[in-house]
């Protein structure tokens, strides 16, 4: 039977075989630099910057998302039920209580970050503590600590960081690229900007590749886990079930999430919005499973 400790082992693999890969490219991606530009200095940049990058990523990703969603701290004494739900639920699963943070935004949302569960947190919008129930509130916190017990938000915060990263490599590629091979040099400039195209080229669909293998640790399989592991905790999937279907049916926009941080949400913010402002990249990567689905297998397990 899965519980909050069932993929635990597989997810800390995957952290350091995401750290293996961001590695790995972006130092071939420094090498084809100092290669095109003739200079060893730049694979030493890329070097150093990678490294940098996935200290940052894993020390220090959850204060930059919190930051990027506006996320405040709150107190006891403000949100005290809130407050008592997570901490029976932490105390149910075996874990450290989460910080909690609140997003000033009328959209009901929700998700946990932090390296492992003793620096987790869980961050709530407005919108969601005025919309859901209890026992609706208690399924998505048990979600969010499904998340945190499987070590997920680990991985989920790293994306942002290491896909950010690689998309401004991408662009620096671009730049560039146009730059030396329109610059007006001599016939061998110009000859030169020929496969400095073709790589920018190649490194710019690259970027994203590589975003979509990162993207892929935070699984639509995996989604349906934390739902579960987080109906065993509360034993009430019906609970979870109608927060998914409050939240899902929301109209109002939550302005603070982004493509980039779409995945960390216990609901993807843009799912069932209007199909022409959703971001194309977002519909390419999309990282939950259908919300109509998700009821109906936290339903079935109400059987």
């Amino acid at each position: 039977m899965a519980t909050i400790y069932t993929h635990k082992s597989e997810n800390v693999r995957k952290t350091y075989v995401l750290f293996l890969f961001f590695l790995t490219l972006v130092i071939s991606a420094g090498w084809a630099f100092s290669r095109l530009y003739g200079t060893s200095s730049i694979l030493v940049v890329a070097v150093m910057l990678s490294s940098i990058l996935s200290i940052v990523s894993y020390w220090y990703s959850d204060r930059i998302v919190l930051m990027m969603a506006h996320a405040i701290p709150v107190e006891e004494k403000d949100y005290t039920e809130l407050f008592h739900i997570v901490e029976n639920l932490s105390i149910t699963a075996g874990l450290p209580m989460p910080k909690l943070y609140l997003i000033e935004e009328e959209a009901p949302n929700a998700f946990a970050t932090g390296r492992n569960p003793e620096h987790a947190v869980v961050a709530v919008t407005r919108g969601l503590l005025g919309r859901l129930n209890k026992a609706e509130l208690e399924g998505v916190i048990a979600h969010e600590l499904s998340h945190i017990g499987n070590r997920d938000m680990a991985i989920a915060t790293m994306v942002v960081i290491l896909v950010g990263f690689l998309s401004l490599l991408s662009d620096m590629f671009m730049r560039s690229m146009w730059f030396r091979a329109f610059s007006g040099g001599d016939d061998d400039d110009r000859q030169s900007g020929e496969p400095l195209f073709i790589l920018g080229i190649a490194f710019a669909i690259l970027a994203p590749l590589a975003a979509t293998l990162m993207q892929l640790a935070i699984s639509r399989k995996r989604e349906f886990l934390a739902d579960a592991s987080g109906a065993l905790l509360t034993r009430y999937p019906e609970g979870l079930a109608s927060a998914l279907q409050k939240i899902s049916s929301n109209s109002i926009p939550l302005t603070v999430a982004n493509t980039t941080t779409a995945h960390l949400w216990v609901s993807d913010p843009y799912e069932n919005k209007d199909e022409a402002k959703t971001p194309w990249i977002h519909k390419m990567f999309m990282t939950h499973p259908p919300v109509e689905e998700r009821i109906a297998v936290l339903k079935n397990m109400a059987m």
